[in-house]
């Protein structure tokens, strides 16, 4: 005898429901106050992280890009050679299509496809993502590192029973600056539940309605570094809409890493 179709239906919602009711419950466990820390400590924390970088880092990154023209996956071999270079060669299917270079000073990358390449400065991360990015603040994404801090600055806690956060304003200043539009960035650090490292940074720029969120959501000890595992970036500007997702696959920490960079002959401008 044949089950009656609604009743399968029916057991189907059941479990469709009952899988939902679980994941509500585990969604809504009650968050866990922390322990007051003060600015000045978590300040120092700050400063001693952005301290703490590896002389060279190379890594195999599974990438997923989607925005509100495209949406692919592809491989990126990562090097960084600190306060020097920082390369990616993308391959598509196991082809390497575009091989990029960015050092203090030039953003130069090939399309293989295109058979052209650029050849430009660190202005063109401003105009495709609406974010003024040097080689460091790059390299410190990219590291799990504080992005943009600067010692010399002063830093406010923005006060919340549940996490530690760190910002380069005080609350009454964003306020305000929301209210008048003013032009100026404001960086907010959230910190791990130990305090001890950085989970997720935030970007804002008011003025032109730019925001960046970076979530750190898994990091692990590699040569006594805290390295990336899993990286979600939230990019959106005016112009665009952009979800990136970073898996390292394969990390090398203080090795020594050699860097490949050439534009063939027969390469011409890219358009």
């Amino acid at each position: 005898m044949k089950p009656h179709f609604n009743t399968l239906v029916f057991l189907l919602c059941v479990c469709v429901g009952l899988s939902s009711c679980a994941k509500k419950m585990i969604a809504e466990k009650p968050l866990v106050k922390v322990e007051r820390k003060r600015t000045s400590e978590l300040v120092s924390i700050l400063d001693s992280l952005s301290k703490k970088s590896p002389k060279t880092f190379y890594s195999k990154i599974a990438t997923s890009y989607k925005d509100t023209n495209q949406d692919v996956s592809f491989k990126t071999s990562l090097k960084i050679i600190q306060d020097s270079a920082v390369t990616a060669i993308i391959s598509y299917a196991g082809i390497p299509l575009v091989n990029a270079i960015v050092t203090k000073d030039s953003l130069k990358f090939t399309n293989k496809k295109e058979k052209c390449f650029v050849k430009t400065n660190l202005k063109l991360l401003k105009q495709e993502f609406g974010v003024d990015f040097d080689l460091n603040n790059l390299q410190e994404l990219l590291l799990g590192n504080p992005l943009g801090f600067h010692p010399q600055q002063k830093y406010f806690q923005i006060h919340d029973p549940y996490s530690y956060i760190v910002s380069s304003h005080r609350k009454r200043e964003i306020k305000k600056m929301e209210r008048k539009n003013f032009d100026d960035f404001i960086i907010k650090y959230h910190f791990s539940k130990d305090s001890l490292g950085i989970k997720k940074i935030e970007i804002e720029n008011n003025k032109d309605s730019n925001f960046i969120v970076i979530n750190y959501k898994s990091k692990k000890y590699i040569e006594n570094y805290m390295v990336p595992q899993e990286v979600e970036i939230h990019i959106s500007t005016k112009k665009n809409n952009i979800f990136i997702t970073l898996n390292y696959e394969k990390i090398e920490v203080n090795q020594e890493q050699e860097i490949y960079f050439t534009i063939p002959e027969n390469y011409e401008a890219c358009n």
